[in-house]
């Protein structure tokens, strides 16, 4: 049942991103910040948690599970270190992820043959 769950939720979220790029003149851009952004508001407000608990990677892997981790490494820096805390939380928290896709962007630039579409 939960690969059901995770299936449902992350495909929901989805859904909801690609309305936002065909009924909207919203950029791809800005609707990455707006779901950044909206999972860190959601978990400040305890909404996202709880998703999480229920949908697992189907709510982890989208960008609102990025903005879910950041806060959660937000709150859990400032209760250790302090206000500085709030500068260094979400990044530390992130920085699995973000290296992913630093590495595996640059070996696909590697394999692939991009250009600048004219």
């Amino acid at each position: 049942m939960s690969y059901f769950n995770a299936f449902w939720v992350g495909g929901l979220i989805c859904v909801v991103g690609q309305i936002l790029i065909d009924k909207t003149k919203m950029t791809p851009a800005r609707i990455l910040v707006l779901f950044v952004t909206l999972g860190v508001v959601l978990t400040a407000i305890g909404i996202y948690g709880p998703l999480v608990n229920f949908a697992g990677a189907g709510a982890t892997v989208p960008l609102l599970g990025f903005g879910y981790i950041m806060a959660n490494g937000i709150k859990s820096a400032v209760a250790s270190n302090g206000l500085i805390g709030a500068l260094t939380g979400g990044i530390t928290a992130a920085a699995a992820g973000i290296t992913a896709a630093i590495v595996f962007g640059y070996i696909a630039a590697l394999v692939s043959k991009p250009s600048d579409k004219a």
